[in-house]
């Protein structure tokens, strides 16, 4: 998956799924990780709930459970896979049943599914081995949904957030990336995420979704969302408090809010067998 720049939880090198300091790190607060980050569009859950033969959902990279509940709550069974126990532990006091294991080390144990999801955590997951091992567990006519959030502050906050992380942080992959990336950049990854999927032979012609939506969110919303990011678990407090502050200057010449607009981007493809 692409990387956002600072704000955003992607990680900045050329094989995300390599960088397993910053893949393990969102753990470090799992509640706020819960309570501040954003759910998946309904029409989303839905249009994959509708193309799906049935109600078994295994959910790769589950975290918190952010969208294996939204599946709940469609009426399927969820399965999480989360590397991280300490992410894997707080969904599970939510209700949810889910193993410790990355995707690529998990075992099935024969099981299969109608329907494998990764909800901004497919970024995290070997592209090859994860999409030939979707292919494995899934039933014939499952489908394969990858999707995640493409967001971008205004630039009144986007800007003063990179120099801000500039300062504290310089010897960072994110402090060379510019403040604001465009859509483009996201949209050419998932483009890139269908064509492994294609490349399997197993699955019928990938889609790419897309949904546009917005949020508002005021100073102390934003504040307590931006230390869940990847680009900020692993500062030192005093490295974040001056990163926050800035921020939160910068919202409050805005007059205390601003607008996100967010993309919700998909690729998915449903399974047609072995080759």
């Amino acid at each position: 998956m692409p990387t956002l720049p600072r704000e955003q939880p992607e990680p900045p090198p050329a094989e995300p799924h390599e960088a397993r300091r910053m893949a393990e790190s969102f753990g470090v607060d799992a509640r706020r990780y819960d309570q501040s980050r954003a759910g998946y569009p309904d029409a989303l859950v839905t249009r994959i709930v509708a193309g799906s033969p049935g109600p078994d959902v295994l959910d790769v990279g589950c975290g918190t459970g952010i969208a294996a509940r939204q599946f709940q709550a469609a009426g399927c069974a969820v399965l999480g896979v989360e590397p991280d126990a300490r992410m894997a532990d707080f969904a599970r006091g939510l209700g949810l049943e889910v193993e410790v294991a990355s995707f690529e080390a998990w075992q099935p144990a024969g099981r299969t599914f109608d329907t494998v999801i990764a909800a901004q955590s497919w970024h995290w997951v070997d592209p090859v081995v994860g999409t030939v091992k979707a292919a494995r567990v899934l039933r014939p006519g499952g489908r394969l949904a990858i999707f995640g959030h493409v967001y971008e502050p205004p630039a009144e906050v986007a800007e003063p957030f990179a120099a801000a992380y500039r300062r504290v942080a310089p010897d960072s992959p994110l402090s060379g990336q510019p403040a604001r990336r465009p859509l483009d950049l996201y949209q050419a990854a998932y483009a890139k995420v269908a064509d492994k999927i294609r490349e399997t032979d197993r699955f019928d012609d990938p889609e790419q979704w897309r949904f546009d939506w917005e949020r508002s969110y005021t100073r102390d919303q934003w504040l307590d969302l931006l230390p869940t990011t990847g680009g900020l678990t692993q500062l030192r407090p005093d490295q974040l408090a001056e990163v926050l502050d800035a921020v939160g200057d910068a919202i409050d010449s805005l007059g205390g809010r601003f607008t996100m607009n967010y993309t919700t981007l998909a690729a998915t493809a449903v399974f047609v067998g072995p080759s």
